[in-house]
This record gives C-alpha cells, structure tokens and sequence, in this order.
C-alpha cells in the first residue's frame, strides 16, 4: 500500500535577474514532472549527482515548499488541499533528518529543548520529559547530556540527536536528505545502521535522499534514480544496482567506490 503518492510534481523557479540587473528568460526546472509511490514500511532510496533535484522533492513531498504543479497524496490525503490546520496535524507523521548536523540544530537550545521542542508545540508538553530520555536512548545516546549544548558535540552524535528530534512525535514518514554526506565514512555507517535499527524498531518509512550509490543499496527496498530533475528509472535494489537500464544508472554505479556499511 502506497503511503505517499505523487503524481505529476513539477518545481519550476521564476527567472531572476541577470548580473547586469536585466531580466533572464531562463527558467529553472528543479523537478520535472516527477510520479513515484513510497510504500509504507519501505526504504525508497533517492539517488542522484548534486543538483539533480533529490533535495527539492523531498522538500515539496513534506510541503516545505509548494510545487509549480502535480499532486501529493499522504495517506490518501491531498497534501496540496490540506488547510494550515490540517497541514499542523498532518506534520507529526511527517518529519526530515537534514544534512547538516552543524546547521540544522538551535545553538542556542540545549539537547532537551531541542529534542522536546516538536511535542511542546503540538501540546504535548505533558510528556515531554520522559519522551527525551526514551528517545536518546532509542538513538545510543546517554540522559547525561541533556543540558548540553549543540556545540559541545561530535558531528555523528548532532545527528542522532537530529534523528531524535524526527522522532519526537511518532511519525509514520520521515525524509532523510542526505543524512551521512557531511559525516566521516565509518561515523556515517554507525548513522545508515542506526536508521535500519529504528525502521525496524518503530515501523517508519524512509525516504532516503543521497548521492552514494552504496549506501542507498545498502539500507533501501527500492532505489528511485534522478537526472535532471526527472526521475529515470526505478526499481528494487537488486535490480537497480545489478541490472540498470538506464545510462545515467550504469555510469553512477560505475563512477561510486564501494563503501563497507
């Protein structure tokens, strides 16, 4: 059962201004008429070379920003006709894991507000403080640091704390955009088996954004492959990784290390 459907997405951003301050006629085309189904309980790995649009449809499939046109199904509701309010309710089944583990957390928050913040402002404040203490377990992390701050840590254990943050208010889909790609290989394993631990632990479904070709083998159920802000071939991961049909599959295979998870 698809429990993300999208049909037909486009992001097209108007044109800007040239650097002698006229107008440009290009238009960029950051996703290009993209359809893909998310399974519940499913990996969907996104892959693609920066630029590719992997990001974007990301952001547009949470709603962090609205397509030019096309749809998104959540759960059999239409995210594009979701009023404010639904859209607030509708946000604690869908939460992201950004790239940054240096950029994405409040310097200013210690570990418990930052993780606690989502439940205090869907009024769960009541809970709050046990919910912390579960989940920096549930992500290796020991109750100790919960009056530190951000910058008192590693980048691996920003992002479990990151991780943590998604996890808050019990969603059903999280978007993952590029979890690993600013960590150390070994560091950015321990956080790809950390995902696969708590998939299995909570039921989640992934929406796993990277450029490695690797990872995403390793951690999805299917392997969605983007160029050009058009998403070329999709299949499971044993037939994306061993019998690609298209070109730009084949030459991201060959041009990817292998990389030990």
């Amino acid at each position: 059962m698809a429990l993300v459907e999208v049909r037909n997405l486009s992001k097209v951003y108007p044109q800007g201004e040239s650097v002698f301050g006229g107008k440009t006629r290009n238009e960029v085309c950051a996703v290009d008429d993209v359809s893909v189904d998310i399974h519940a309980g499913e990996t969907l790995g996104l892959v693609g070379e920066s630029g590719s649009g992997k990001s974007t449809l990301g952001r547009l499939i949470l709603r962090l920003i609205d397509p030019t046109s096309g749809s998104i199904l959540f759960a059999g509701r239409d995210l594009l006709a979701a009023s404010a309010g639904e859209m607030r309710r509708l946000r604690r089944d869908m939460q992201i894991i950004f790239q940054d583990p240096f950029a994405s957390l409040d310097p200013r928050f210690r570990v418990e507000d930052i993780i606690s913040e989502p439940l205090v402002i869907h009024g769960q404040k009541a809970e709050a403080r046990s919910r912390v203490r579960e989940l920096l377990r549930a992500v290796g992390l020991d109750e100790s640091i919960l009056r530190r701050f951000p910058h008192e840590f590693s980048g691996g254990q920003r992002q479990r704390i990151g991780i943590a943050r998604a996890l808050a208010l019990r969603p059903k889909f999280i978007v993952a955009d590029e979890p690993v790609s600013a960590l150390d290989v070994s560091v950015g394993a321990q956080i790809v088996n950390l995902l696969a631990q708590l998939q299995r632990d909570f039921g989640l479904t992934y929406l796993f954004i990277s450029h490695s070709m690797p990872v995403v083998r390793y951690l999805s159920t299917r392997i969605a492959v983007m160029y050009r802000g058009k998403i070329v071939e999709v299949g499971s991961s044993e037939q994306i990784t061993e019998r690609p049909q298209h070109p730009y599959t084949r030459s991201l295979l060959e041009a990817t290390p292998e990389v030990a998870v």
